[in-house]
């Protein structure tokens, strides 16, 4: 878009959000290469959106839920890790635990799977994951609370010795 004049706001949101669109991505994918082309995908839907998303309180949470959809779709569409069929052998631990938590966030309900995802992946705090989502504090800790209680047996049924220690899940 050569000579295409760009809305200061959306500028402003853009580097405010791209990192940590970025960050949220690459803890679901493990590849820098692709959460920063997930991350841009994010933005160009952002972009097209923008007269809608610049009045919204929550578009902070709706970029972050977008980056998490995205990166959980390119998790489920790439192939098996090579020789993992063939040899028989455990794929690399980093990829497996990714796999198992894209898996476990994929079945809470959307609201519980968007707070877990703003808190623990995209690193926010309560508040700032309140006022992405339009929520109150409160209902983010409920939302927290519940999420953690449905992930910690999904994740604990896969293999509890792998995922604990690697992936804190607790919110004390």
């Amino acid at each position: 878009m050569v000579g295409a004049v760009v809305d200061p706001e959306f500028e402003a949101f853009f580097d405010s959000m791209f990192v940590r669109a970025v960050a949220v991505a690459r803890r679901i994918t493990g590849e820098s290469a692709v959460a920063e082309e997930i991350a841009s995908e994010t933005f160009v839907r952002v972009y097209v959106r923008w007269k809608q998303l610049s009045h919204d309180r929550a578009r902070s949470g709706w970029v972050v839920r977008v980056t998490t959809n995205l990166a959980i779709d390119h998790v489920r569409r790439k192939p098996a890790p090579p020789g993992l069929a063939d040899s028989g052998q455990a794929a690399d631990d980093a990829v497996v635990l990714r796999v198992a938590l894209v898996a476990a966030l994929r079945r809470l309900s959307r609201r519980e799977r968007e707070v877990i995802t703003l808190r623990y992946l995209a690193d926010m705090s309560e508040a700032e994951a309140a006022a992405a989502l339009g929520l109150s504090a409160g209902s983010v800790k409920t939302y927290v609370h519940r999420g953690l209680a449905h992930l910690r047996p999904l994740l604990a049924a896969r293999d509890e010795h792998d995922v604990e220690g690697r992936l804190v899940l607790d919110t004390e």
